[in-house]
């Protein structure tokens, strides 16, 4: 599936950015795991998480990303960012909910992203939406933050 591929190759480009570390050293100090899940229903109907690497048009799909400090020191206004693979379209669920939206993948505003049509704002679908971005004030030493959106595969 070329939303899964497409996905992992843009986060290993550097999607992450940090505001209070040089480049250089932004990436020595923080790690990122990437897992792809489709999202289920167990039998009491409890939602589950089970590992995909196809899915077929229809199924949800959340991308996860675990960000981990890796040095002893604490790391300060950390922005991170996670694409919607050009197959997928964004569901309107992320955690944390304080995630800002892009359609450009550049300007990023808090959801829903609104615009003029008109003269009157109204709300972006979510097929537009192309990347989300978190701004994690503050992640200890040694410690891990955990990011996520979900998708539907076209």
């Amino acid at each position: 599936m070329k939303g899964f591929n497409y996905l992992r190759s843009i986060l290993i480009a550097g999607v992450v950015s940090t505001a209070a570390l040089s480049a250089a050293y932004a990436e020595d100090a923080l790690s990122m795991e990437l897992t792809a899940n489709k999202v289920a229903k167990d039998a009491e109907g409890k939602t589950v998480y089970l590992p995909v690497r196809n899915a077929a048009a229809g199924t949800v799909v959340q991308y996860k990303a675990t960000y981990t400090n890796t040095i002893n020191k604490d790391i300060s206004d950390l922005a991170v960012t996670l694409p919607v693979p050009a197959n997928m379209t964004f569901t309107g669920e992320a955690h944390p909910t304080s995630a800002q939206a892009s359609i450009d993948g550049k300007n990023y505003a808090d959801m829903p992203l609104m615009r003029k049509v008109n003269g009157k704002l109204v709300k972006i679908p979510l097929s537009e939406y192309r990347a989300l971005r978190w701004n994690i004030k503050l992640l200890p030493a040694k410690k891990s933050a955990d990011v996520s959106l979900n998708t539907i595969v076209n």
